[in-house]
Parts: C-alpha cells; sequence; structure tokens
C-alpha cells in the first residue's frame, strides 16, 4: 500500500503555495525540440520561455562554480569551510555587492556564458548573427533572500524587442535555493495589456522608480490571471525568456547562497541599449545615484491605475 506524498510547499516572495496547487505548477521542459529552431521560436512565442535540460557543458558549469566560489571565499564572502563547490556564507562576512563583476570575470564563467552551444542557439532563434551584452549579471543570493515580480523591459528597453534573457544556474538547485517562477503566457495574455502598456513602457534610470511590480505572487496573477511555474535546476540547464514575461525568485531557504548569471542576446544589427555594451559599460547611472527621490511602486501603480 503506497502513501501519498503531500505536494511540497514553496515560499515565492511573501507568499508559501503548494507546488502542484491552484497557484503553483512546473516549468515545461522544451529540451526535445532543440534540434528544431522553428519548433522552439514557437514555443517561446506561444509560452514565453524554453526550459532546456543539459544544453551547457555540466563539468565547465562546474568548473565555473569552483572558480566563483574561491573568489567569494578570498572575498570573504564565503565560508572557506567545505568542498570546493560549497558555497555558505562567512561567519560575519560582508555582502556580495561590488565582488559580482570580478565573478562575472573568471574565465570559466565567460566559456559557460559565451560558449559556443549558446551563442549556436540564439543565432538560431534570432535568425541571424546574435549579440551579447558585455554586461554580464552575476547573481550571488543569500539565504533568506528573493527576487520580486518584473519585467525586464524596464531594466534594458532601449534596444531591440527582440533582447531576450538567458538564465544559468552555476551549480544544482533545488527548490529551497530560491530558482526562477514565471507567469507562462503572461508577455501576450489580454489580462496583461495594462501593466505592458505601464510599467513596461518605463525605464528605471529615466523614471526613477522602484523596478520590481510586486512582492506578492498572488496581487500579480490575481488580478491578471495566469499561475506561476518554477522547478529544478542541474548544472547545464537554462532557461531563456523574453523582456515582457512577468518572473520573479522563490525565497532561497538553503543555508548557501545561489549563484546564478543572467546574460542578455539579440540579433546583431538591430539597435542596442547602450547602457550594456563597450569596453566599460556605464550600466545604471541615474536609478539609485539619488536614492531619496526614486519614486516607489506602489505610487506608480496607483497612479497607472494597474
Amino acid at each position: 500500500m503506497h502513501t501519498a506524498t503531500a505536494n511540497p510547499i514553496l515560499r515565492l516572495g511573501t507568499r508559501e503555495l503548494e507546488l502542484g496547487g491552484e497557484h503553483l505548477g512546473e516549468l515545461e521542459d522544451a529540451s526535445a525540440e532543440l534540434g528544431d529552431p522553428a519548433a522552439l521560436r514557437r514555443r517561446l512565442d506561444q509560452d514565453g520561455y524554453l526550459l532546456l535540460r543539459g544544453l551547457q557543458d555540466r563539468a565547465l558549469v562546474l568548473e565555473a562554480r569552483r572558480q566563483l566560489v574561491a573568489e567569494l571565499r578570498a572575498a570573504g564572502v564565503a565560508d572557506p569551510a567545505g568542498g570546493p563547490l560549497a558555497c555558505a556564507p562567512a561567519a560575519g562576512g560582508r555582502g556580495a555587492g561590488g565582488v559580482e563583476r570580478r565573478l562575472a570575470a573568471c574565465p570559466a564563467f565567460r566559456a559557460v556564458v559565451e560558449s559556443d552551444r549558446i551563442r549556436a542557439l540564439m543565432a538560431a532563434l534570432h535568425g541571424g548573427e546574435a549579440l551579447t551584452f558585455s554586461y554580464k549579471w552575476m547573481r550571488v543570493v543569500g539565504p533568506g533572500d528573493f527576487t520580486g515580480a518584473h519585467y525586464d523591459v524596464v531594466y534594458m528597453g532601449r534596444g531591440s524587442p527582440g533582447l531576450l534573457t538567458v538564465w544559468t544556474p552555476f551549480g544544482d538547485l533545488g527548490h529551497q535555493h530560491g530558482p526562477l517562477a514565471l507567469v507562462p503566457g503572461s508577455h501576450r495574455a489580454d489580462g496583461y495589456a495594462p501593466v505592458r502598456a505601464t510599467y513596461g513602457r518605463m525605464d528605471v534610470d529615466r523614471d526613477r522608480v522602484g523596478g520590481h511590480f510586486s512582492d506578492d505572487p498572488l496581487d500579480v496573477t490575481g488580478r491578471y490571471g495566469g499561475r506561476w511555474a518554477t522547478t529544478t535546476f542541474q548544472a547545464g540547464d537554462v532557461l531563456i525568456f523574453g523582456m515582457y514575461l512577468m518572473h520573479m525568485s522563490l525565497a532561497n531557504t538553503s543555508t548557501e547562497f545561489r549563484l546564478t548569471a543572467d546574460t542578455r542576446w539579440q540579433k546583431a544589427g538591430d539597435a542596442v541599449d547602450e547602457r550594456w555594451v563597450g569596453a566599460l559599460p556605464k550600466g545604471h547611472y541615474a536609478w539609485h545615484s539619488e536614492p531619496d527621490k526614486v519614486v516607489p511602486m506602489a505610487q506608480k501603480r496607483r497612479e497607472w491605475g494597474v
């Protein structure tokens, strides 16, 4: 006689939700269509994302993790105890702020995020040579932290509308490490049209508004529809999505840092957001230059009526 196993309860933003329940499901694997670019483009257009298992070389990803952990330990951010891939916060250690750019310069990190495999896939999806931003976003997310719900376009929307995010985990991630969650189809769903027309036209540097739309996942799907979806990841997996797909992360309830990267790819020759390219990309130049002048998102949402 088999006893039914209860679905896990996961912390998504400020909520605890049942995986497999009304509000949170599983992301769908698109790996079977890797040899068919047209099928991948159709899926990306329909669902707004591609989950591709084992796209990257697992050994190379784990070597990159080893280098990243070594840098974090040298900086006093990660605990020196444990194996070379263990990445718990150091006792009394400082946060990872200011270290990310150094991490993104690790040779094996670059070998992963600009690999021939991902470059060929991006060329296939964009229908021609693909360009990646010079700036690479390295994320070191500590225990207890999560990323609020948002569109990527508000941070990098001055160039090609076909810009894609590639989210790469550096290591195996269980739910407890705080992987991403998406609202499939939210990039095109009618219910999200008011959000795309207001929040989706924002620029954090121009408008100096907090970038996250909400920390409450049900504030999003309860108002605009859809269902959140997430999954666990193995080193070598990637998640790809466009600029208008609503996404956030589970909370990191583990005892280790979550090490992931966001990189951006577009068709070469299209307009490029100047903040993120060149030998020394300037990045966000005004958003938090005067913190007291940043407008709270709650205030803007009231003004927009969303």
